[in-house]
């Protein structure tokens, strides 16, 4: 079924995910992306650099959180915007020596934050957090609703 305009109001929660992630995940990550910075693989780097230990990248979160919102519209080329600001790293605990056991989490909720009738556009706003603390603040995407 269709999502349309009539059908949403603002407010209204669009859905929720928790994200598990290993430090298996940034390895794939970073061959895709390309980033092999050792902060997210390397744990002694990263307390060398000051950071609590190994975190994901920052587009990864940020893609992750979108996918909450490609899920509930059916169609990733309906986003036609994303923006957010990184607020705090998503730090990830090695968990190697135990298999399935996720080293974050991230948790995600989206809600209809606008709604604009002449562009047939729905903004959503994203509330995502790791370990009880928000991780991207002012997380918006807008999304095409034809």
């Amino acid at each position: 079924m269709a999502i349309t305009l009539t059908d949403l109001e603002v407010g209204q929660e669009i859905g929720r995910s928790s994200i598990d992630v290993t430090r298996l995940d940034l390895v794939k990550y970073a061959g895709a992306s390309g980033d092999f910075n050792p902060i997210h693989w390397n744990e002694s780097f990263a307390r060398g650099v000051d950071l609590p230990g190994v975190i994901a990248h920052g587009m990864f979160t940020m893609g992750s959180a979108v996918q909450a919102v490609t899920d509930w519209i059916g169609d990733p080329a309906a986003v036609i915007d994303y923006q957010t600001r990184f607020t705090r790293p998503v730090v990830v605990d090695d968990t190697t020596a135990q298999p399935g056991n996720a080293g974050a989490v991230i948790e995600v909720v989206g809600v209809v934050g606008a709604l604009d009738a002449d562009n047939s556009t729905a903004r959503i706003d994203l509330t995502v957090s790791a370990g009880g603390q928000k991780v991207l603040v002012k997380a918006q995407a807008v999304v095409r609703i034809w």
